[in-house]
Order: C-alpha cells, then sequence, then structure tokens
C-alpha cells in the first residue's frame, strides 16, 4: 500500500506542476474568433455557408438586402453625368455652325486685304507715272488699312468664340459639382458593398446567427470564423521549466482522433506565475508554480483543431 501511495502522490504532484511523467505538457485549444457582420442593417437575403464549413479566402458569406442602396448607386451615377456634361458644356466654346461662320468672315477680310494691297499697289506706280491724283493714292490707301482692321476684327471674334463658355468661377464650380458627385457614387458603391460579405481569410464557420429573412441589425455579427492562424495552443510549464522556453520554438502537439503531430511555435511565454503559494518559496513551493506557454499551429494545422480540445504538448529541442 505504501508504494501504490507513494505512486499515487507523484502522479499528482506532476500533474500539479503542469507536467506529466512522460514529459508531454498538457494543455487545450482556444481560439480567437472572427465576428462577420455588416455595418448597415437589413433583410438577410442569403446566407452561403453553414457551420462546420471551411471557406476559402474571398468566399461569399452573407448578402442583405441592398434595393435601397442599388437605387442610391443609380441616382448618384445620374448626377455625376449631369454633373460632367455641364462642365463640358462650360469649358466648350461656340456652336461648330457659328466657328464655320466665324472663319469665313477671316477668310473673306483676308481676301479683300489682299485685294487692297494689290490695288494700292497698282495705285503707287500709276501715281509715280502722274496718270492719278494724290486723292485717289489716300483712298487705296485707306482701303487697305480699312480691310487690315476687319481681318483683326473678324480673327479676334472667331479667338473669342473657341474660348470656352462659362467664365473661371462657373468652370471651378462646375468642376466642384463633378467631383462631389463622384465621391457620392463611390460613396453609395461602398454601402452596397457593405451588405454582400466576403471571408476576409480563409476559415472554419464555427457558427451562424440569422437566417435568410430575418432583420439583422446593424453590427451584429451575422458568421463566426475561425482562421486557422487564430487558433492557439495554450499549456503550462513549471517553474524550474519556463526559463528554457522562448519564443519562435518549436514544439509538437497530438490529440485524440488528430492523426499525426500538429508542428506549431511557441509565441509567448508569460512572465508571471499562476499560482502563487503563500508561504516562502523553499524548494518544494516553486515546484508548484505553473507558467502559461501560447503556441500557434504551422500552417493549415488549425483546421485539425477545435476550441476546447485538450491536447498533449511536446516542446522540441
Amino acid at each position: 500500500m505504501t508504494r501504490i501511495a507513494s505512486i499515487v502522490l507523484a502522479l499528482f504532484l506532476a500533474a500539479c506542476s503542469g507536467k506529466q511523467v512522460d514529459g508531454v505538457y498538457q494543455g487545450y485549444v482556444e481560439g480567437e474568433f472572427v465576428q462577420v457582420g455588416s455595418p448597415i442593417g437589413g433583410t438577410l437575403e442569403s446566407l452561403s455557408v453553414t457551420r462546420g464549413q471551411n471557406v476559402a479566402a474571398g468566399a461569399p458569406l452573407f448578402a442583405l438586402e441592398r434595393a435601397t442602396e442599388t437605387a442610391a448607386v443609380a441616382q448618384a451615377e445620374a448626377q455625376l453625368k449631369a454633373a460632367q456634361a455641364r462642365l463640358a458644356n462650360l469649358g466648350q466654346g461656340r456652336r461648330l455652325p457659328e466657328l464655320n461662320a466665324l472663319q469665313a468672315a477671316v477668310d473673306n477680310a483676308n481676301a479683300a486685304l489682299r485685294l487692297s494691297s494689290l490695288q494700292l499697289t497698282q495705285q503707287e506706280q500709276l501715281a509715280k507715272s502722274g496718270f492719278i491724283s494724290d486723292t485717289a493714292l489716300a483712298a487705296a490707301r485707306a482701303a487697305k488699312e480699312r480691310d487690315i482692321a476687319q481681318l483683326a476684327n473678324a480673327t479676334a471674334q472667331l479667338a473669342t468664340a473657341r474660348l470656352s463658355v462659362g467664365r473661371d468661377a462657373e468652370l471651378a464650380a462646375a468642376l466642384a459639382d463633378s467631383d462631389a458627385a463622384r465621391a457620392a457614387l463611390d460613396q453609395a458603391k461602398t454601402r452596397r458593398a457593405q451588405k454582400v460579405l466576403l471571408a476576409p481569410a480563409a476559415a472554419r464557420v464555427q457558427d451562424t446567427y440569422f437566417t435568410a429573412g430575418e432583420w439583422v441589425p446593424p453590427a451584429s455579427p451575422v458568421v463566426n470564423l475561425l482562421p486557422p492562424g487564430n487558433v492557439k495552443l495554450r499549456f503550462f510549464v513549471p517553474e524550474n521549466v519556463v526559463a528554457t522556453i522562448k519564443p519562435g520554438q518549436p514544439l509538437s502537439a497530438s490529440c485524440d482522433a488528430c492523426g499525426a503531430a500538429i508542428a506549431a511555435k511557441v509565441n509567448y511565454v508569460s512572465a508571471q506565475a499562476e499560482y502563487t503559494p503563500p508561504v516562502i518559496y523553499g524548494r518544494d513551493s516553486r515546484a508548484k508554480l505553473v507558467y502559461l506557454i501560447e503556441a500557434r499551429p504551422d500552417g493549415g494545422g488549425g483546421f485539425r483543431l477545435s476550441p476546447g480540445q485538450p491536447v498533449d504538448v511536446r516542446l522540441n529541442p
């Protein structure tokens, strides 16, 4: 009986220290869940996943009715087109037929100037020979100056017609209206997109909280996800072991029906003991101190584990 009692006592002390007799530490699985919901309320139109299902990143999770948001997008698109048309109209000159008429006036003025220039040259030659009076020569010079002025006037009218119809202030206001309409369209599209939720990462669907047809309040989670990277192992080691464990240290975990061991790495070592006996630290009391260690499974190992599941952890050298 004494020998049996000794064995039982040894097992009890090993359990209290967090370490089993075979060098394997007992622990459990914990998950950091991702609650997926929409910031906008609405009727749940479709639920694309079920509990326990594994989904890929970007996979559809659920959709809320979005008739109002779709109508808002259509309205914003129409307002943007109107604002852009107004801006384009103010930025253009006169219509093409008006510009063609003014161009014809410039061409006529050019032709008249060429004719008056030729006539002036002829009159100057005749004046040198004494065949015309000074008055006739002065009239020819005046005709050329008149045609020069008419060409300048027609050219200025054409240049003015090619300028934009709107003034600088009107153009600036129209540009601001166009930018505001574009921003309103982006906002409407964003609100519509917020009613169709996709998986932010590959994950397991841990739970769903609504069924199609139910009203979902704003910011209420509809789907609860557990990505494999959010699964962590928690176990405890005694005081004489914690100093040998560092973040990044590899380990392996096993559980019932898990198959092959799951590789993981330590990511957290607690600096505070989980149990402090109210006595002076002697050799025996120090053995009762245990420290929390957390580790993350490598790769997709998290898919093989479930929160609350007990695991056996072995530290790798």
